[in-house]
This record gives structure tokens, C-alpha cells and sequence, in this order.
């Protein structure tokens, strides 16, 4: 038996999900009757993991994330992945809006993660690795009540908890 157990906290999305979610909404959105005739696009761009929304009116930019968002639930993708960045008027009267996919864990909430694990008083180790923090414990009932903690923080980001040992 091991002396010491260990696991990752990581903010990732399949991107794999993420296309195929988008592709479901693209359909729905050519079958929809309120959407008959009129500018409704929904771009992926993986290099800077944005979602670009192009449609006539705000109303149906509105229409189009909510699609969106299902979808993604639909595939286990939690709704906290995406916030918009910006939203504009594009040519041709139309809007443009952009969401990004968060699936970094950045310094600050790594910060914010290992911060609330010590103030807890929980009998574990973390420490940030890059874009993941390490937690280590020699009991996994620890590391398990570390996992509720951490969850309950309810950071806006698809935090995912990996390699359990």
C-alpha cells in the first residue's frame, strides 16, 4: 500500500465534446423555424478556443447561446467553460458575439484553490504545477474531503480532478 496518495486538479475541456456539441446546435439551429431566413452562424476556432456567434439581432444572439450552452451540457461540458468576451456590431446590420472556452486553471485561481485548502485545516499538501495543483495526502479521506472543498468554491471553471493514486 502506498504511504502517500496524490491527485490533480486541473481546469480541461474536450474539445472533441465541444465540436460535436457544436455541430448538434448548427443543425438545430437550421431546423428551427425562428431562425428560418435569417444570418445564424456558430464558428469554432481551436487555436484560440472561441466560439464566434453571428446572427441578425441581439435577441437571436441571445437564442443561439442558449443553444449552444445546451448542447455543450448535453455533453457533460459545465456551462462555467464558456464567458463571453465581446459582443459587437458586425457588417450588414448583423451582431457578432465571442465566447471563450476557459480550461486553463491561470495563477490566480491555482492561488485561490491552494489558499482555501490551508485555511481548511485539511491534512494535505498542494502546490501549483503549472497549470495544475498537486494535491498529496497519506489518507484519501482527505483528499476526498479536499474535492468537496475545493468544488465548493465555485470558481468559473470546468475544474476536473485526475489521477487519483
Amino acid at each position: 500500500m502506498a504511504d502517500e496518495h496524490s491527485f490533480d486538479i486541473s481546469a480541461s475541456v474536450d474539445m472533441m465534446e465541444v465540436k460535436n456539441a457544436l455541430e448538434v446546435a448548427k443543425k438545430e439551429v437550421a431546423n428551427r423555424f425562428d431562425f428560418k431566413g435569417l444570418k445564424a452562424e456558430i464558428e469554432l476556432n481551436e487555436k484560440d478556443k472561441t466560439i464566434t456567434l453571428l446572427s441578425s439581432s441581439d435577441s437571436k444572439i441571445d437564442a443561439l447561446k442558449d443553444i449552444v450552452i445546451s448542447k455543450l451540457i448535453k455533453r457533460e461540458i459545465p456551462p462555467v467553460a464558456l464567458s463571453e468576451k465581446s459582443r459587437e456590431n458586425a457588417s450588414g446590420g448583423n451582431t457578432k458575439c465571442i465566447l471563450k472556452l476557459n480550461d486553463t486553471l491561470d495563477s490566480d485561481n491555482a492561488k485561490k484553490i491552494t489558499k482555501a485548502i490551508k485555511e481548511a485545516k485539511i491534512k494535505v499538501n498542494a502546490s501549483i504545477r503549472g497549470d495544475e495543483v498537486r494535491v498529496v495526502s497519506k489518507s484519501i479521506d482527505e483528499l476526498q474531503n479536499t474535492i468537496k472543498l475545493v468544488k465548493g468554491l465555485n470558481l468559473e471553471l470546468p475544474l476536473s480532478f485526475k489521477n487519483l493514486k
